[in-house]
């Protein structure tokens, strides 16, 4: 096999009460990526649709991650990436690292599977790492292994993956607006009060505990930040009104998608998730903001391969 085609999803990340922990896969078409063998010794970034970003290796998430996989797989032959964006850059639904996540695995593909797909997260991360200035996991790990992922421990690495109830619907609106993970990450915290921490703790497990059990109402109780949304929320315009509108129509939760702007809500139900959505919506028509909405179930297997050769 020498070529490879694959489509890497959009994630939520952070889910609330789960900062750099926690993340989600969703069913809705991501980045497109095609990965080629090449006789020269070389990975080389032949295109880049639909976002404007540079093709250098050292520059571009997908490069970092490919030369970090290949820095401990050594090959006799290299590698062209094509990549098409369908994922928003700064969107908060997981644009750098669909790319990590898609060019890693399809690699992988391309080299006989050396690697299990959970291994891959490493890989990915060093292209979070170009895009954020943190290596973190919430989101390669969600579109390599599909589903709900918990990373227990980044040194050394551990992600458990967790599937959730079936009938669990996720709303996603994003406002054209684009922020820098960087920069949302810049504005955080580095120290937070032993309560704010305790209640943040108490709500992470309560999340997990939801997803094991299928119970909605813990989830929705559970989906609750005290740390990172009241600095980051400030900057999403209408933030407090989208939250209000998803609670109100039925919604288990809402909160901030990664770093934002996109502002996601968790519901039982497509049907309550698209009233969600209506009422999403209407606060940004009457904040006349564009936007995009989505609606998606969760995608319980990640990175999807279209074709190979």
């Amino acid at each position: 096999m020498d070529y490879i085609k694959i489509v890497a999803p959009v994630t939520i990340s952070n889910l609330s009460c789960g900062f750099d922990v926690l993340g989600l896969c969703l069913d809705i078409a991501g980045d497109e990526i095609v990965v080629r063998k090449i006789e020269e010794k070389i990975v080389r970034i032949t295109s880049m649709t639909g976002a404007d970003l540079p093709l250098e290796n050292q520059k571009n998430v997908a490069g970092i991650a490919a030369l970090a996989l290949l820095r401990e797989w050594d090959t006799d032959y290299g590698f062209e990436i094509a990549i098409t964006k369908k994922i928003k850059v700064g969107s908060g639904m997981g644009s750098s690292a669909a790319s990590s996540a898609g060019v890693v695995f399809a690699i992988n593909e391309l080299l006989g599977r050396p690697y299990e797909t959970r291994e891959l997260i490493r890989f990915a991360m060093h292209g979070e790492k170009l895009a954020s200035g943190s290596a973190h996991a919430d989101n390669v790990a969600p579109a390599l292994l599909g589903g709900f992922t918990l990373v227990r421990s980044y040194d050394p690495l551990e992600v458990i993956r967790i599937d959730g109830p079936e009938d669990l619907f996720a709303t996603i609106i994003h406002p054209h607006i684009e922020t820098r993970p960087a920069d949302a990450r810049s504005v955080l915290k580095h120290t937070v009060t032993l309560a704010h921490a305790a209640e943040q703790w108490g709500n992470l497990g309560g999340f997990i505990a939801g997803l094991y059990t299928k119970d909605y109402g813990l989830i929705g109780r559970s989906l609750s930040d005290k740390i990172v949304e009241p600095i980051r929320g400030v900057h999403i315009p209408g933030f407090d009104q989208l939250k209000s509108a998803a609670q109100a129509h039925g919604a288990l939760g809402s909160g901030i998608s990664g770093s934002g702007p996109s502002v996601f809500a968790l519901s039982k139900g497509e049907a309550t998730a698209r009233k969600v959505g209506l009422a999403m919506s209407s606060v940004y028509q009457s904040l006349q903001l564009n936007f995009d909405l989505y609606i998606s179930p969760i995608n319980a297997g990640g990175i999807k391969i279209h074709e190979k050769r």
